[in-house]
């Protein structure tokens, strides 16, 4: 439970944390838009560590984003359901 609560944590610092820098001019803008990293490479990039404890795979899985997200949904194990 501790777990799911410091996951839920960082995706939400992180969301916000880009939510809360104010952008000086449309170039700054379009450059942290282009250049970002993705709720779906998060939320991908955390599962992949839950499950396997490898920095390599969290960071190829953080690459597929939400293709990773989906697989992990369909074939999560009964243990990580709660």
């Amino acid at each position: 439970m501790k777990k799911t609560y410091i996951t839920l944590f960082l995706i939400l610092f992180v969301i916000f944390e880009g939510f809360s820098r104010e952008v000086i001019d449309s170039e700054t803008k379009t450059s942290v838009i282009r250049n970002g990293i993705g709720l779906g490479s998060v939320i991908a990039a955390v599962t992949s560590w839950e499950r396997n404890k490898s920095v390599l795979l969290a960071i190829i899985h953080g690459f597929f984003s939400w293709l990773y997200v989906l697989y992990f949904l369909f074939t999560r194990k009964e243990s990580e359901r709660k």
